[in-house]
């Protein structure tokens, strides 16, 4: 069963890009937290046996929240600086 918001819109993630073997996350902020979004394609990385690549600017700074989730998730979770 599909969970719901409050405006009864279904809820679900998008990435940028999937292979065969990685799921693709492209941001370009300041600080990256581990947003709803990042949590539950860590989990689907985690469940489908890909690694999710997080790539991010070269002075993003990482939140404690998604350091303790690729802490978590090591071999699931690889955060990479352009």
């Amino acid at each position: 069963m599909l969970k719901y918001t409050k405006h009864q819109i279904p809820r679900g993630v998008l990435s940028d890009a999937e292979t065969a073997n990685e799921i693709v996350v492209i941001k370009y902020v300041s600080m990256l937290r581990a947003t709803y979004q990042i949590r539950l394609l860590a989990f689907k990385a985690y469940d489908t046996g890909k690694k999710l690549v997080l790539t991010v600017r070269k002075d993003c700074q990482i939140h404690p929240t998604l350091r303790e989730l690729s802490e978590r998730l090591p071999m699931n979770i690889r955060i990479k600086r352009i």
